[in-house]
């Protein structure tokens, strides 16, 4: 399920997709389209979360703008109750989950304890915040909650496209390998699979895109 295969269903299929949910997965190929095509790790992982933010970005009211986390972790949550065949399930639990237990384990993808380098928050709080996040995830993994789980390791996530995309990490440096290389394998499955839900899922409300074509 990837770039050429969901492309081709898109266009067969365009023609009846409400204008949002279409312009939200043409965007969200096009993006794949180039990820797939990078040659190295950071140019992917950049490329596929540009790909994830075009599926699920949405106009919100100023009144009551959420986080960009809290909105990509509802965004989620729907795309897990909408996933009868359990496919996030499958990636979650059995491609990657050795893969989502080193990340959970990893303190360098976990913001508070930028926070405590940067001297915002003292050892102890970082420490706690960190422990709470593996709690959180152990119950997860425990009672076989992806979505719960899902929102924890997006947390991680975000972290790292942080520190790229706003320049906290050098190109092709050597120190965060191992954590890139697990989360772009990880995107580079669960992005196709997030575009192929919202194609089988049509009449569902996906909310205004960011930023419309405007004619």
């Amino acid at each position: 399920m990837q770039f050429q295969v969901l492309k081709q269903r898109h266009r067969q299929e365009r023609e009846s997709q409400h204008p949002n949910l279409r312009l939200r997965v043409h965007r969200a190929l096009s993006w794949l389209d180039r990820a797939e095509q990078a040659d190295d790790l950071d140019g992917r992982f950049i490329f596929f979360w540009i790909a994830f933010n075009a599926a699920y970005a949405t106009e919100i009211d100023e009144q009551r703008r959420l986080s960009e986390q809290e909105t990509f972790k509802a965004f989620l949550e729907k795309l897990c109750a909408l996933d009868k065949k359990k496919r996030i399930d499958a990636l979650v639990w059995q491609e990657f989950s050795g893969s989502i237990r080193v990340l959970l384990d990893n303190p360098y993808v976990f913001q508070s304890f930028w926070d405590h380098q940067s001297g915002k928050i003292d050892e102890t709080n970082w420490k706690n915040r960190f422990a709470g996040g593996k709690r959180a995830a152990q119950q997860a993994l425990a009672s076989g909650n992806t979505p719960i789980l899902l929102g924890v390791l997006f947390n991680r996530l975000y972290t790292l496209r942080n520190q790229l995309i706003h320049g906290g990490a050098t190109w092709n440096g050597a120190i965060n390998r191992g954590q890139l290389r697990d989360c772009t394998s990880l995107l580079g499955k669960l992005v196709p699979v997030i575009i192929a839900l919202m194609m089988d899922s049509p009449d569902t409300l996906w909310g205004d895109a960011c930023y419309p074509v405007v004619r």
